[in-house]
């Protein structure tokens, strides 16, 4: 069994809530611009396709050691889903690593909904003894970058299929290296 699930995190305008199979129609509308498909690749999927795949995600992580966390982003002021965020945690020689993403609806861009969202997942991801968190960045996705650096992620230099890798140390890690 994973030793990680998804809870329910709370940030100034967003509920980041975990994912659902019943999330589905919503977010097949949230994420239907083939825009957003620019720099992550394939198509928007249909309603029922994103059923399935969320089917899969909610069943978890073959890997025991392994755990899939999804979440919707749920703007309540508007009382509306506009993107989502997951984090791949496994284990490593230091503790347990994420590796996180994100994306948001095209009607709710520039509005740092996405930044909010990742430094709130990377907040949880403290929260829970996460030792490093990683991003892959597109370096011609300079939205992303700057997602990326409101959560605290500062670009490594490494590349990996194409994208750069992005890293974050755990705060208690970091504090404990300074002297």
């Amino acid at each position: 069994m994973s030793p990680f699930a998804a809870q329910a995190v709370d940030t100034a305008r967003l509920a980041l809530l975990p994912l659902r199979v019943e999330h589905a129609e919503e977010m097949a509308a949230v994420l239907s611009d083939p825009a957003l498909h620019t720099f992550i690749g394939g198509t928007p999927h249909t309603p029922q396709a994103l059923r399935s795949r969320y089917q899969r995600l909610a069943a978890g992580s073959p890997d025991p050691a392994v755990s899939w966390l999804n979440w919707v982003i749920r703007l309540r002021d508007e009382d509306c889903l506009t993107g989502t965020v997951q984090a791949t945690i496994g284990p490593s020689g230091h503790g347990p690593t994420a590796e996180i993403a994100w994306v948001v609806g095209t009607p709710w861009q520039g509005r740092g909904i996405a930044s909010e969202a990742a430094r709130g997942l990377v907040d949880w991801l403290d929260g829970q003894a996460v030792r490093t968190v990683l991003a892959h960045i597109h370096p011609e996705h300079p939205a992303s970058a700057a997602v990326a650096t409101a959560a605290g992620l500062t670009p490594t230099g490494e590349w990996h299929d194409g994208e750069i890798r992005w890293r974050r140390g755990h705060a208690r890690a970091r504090a404990s290296a300074q002297p």
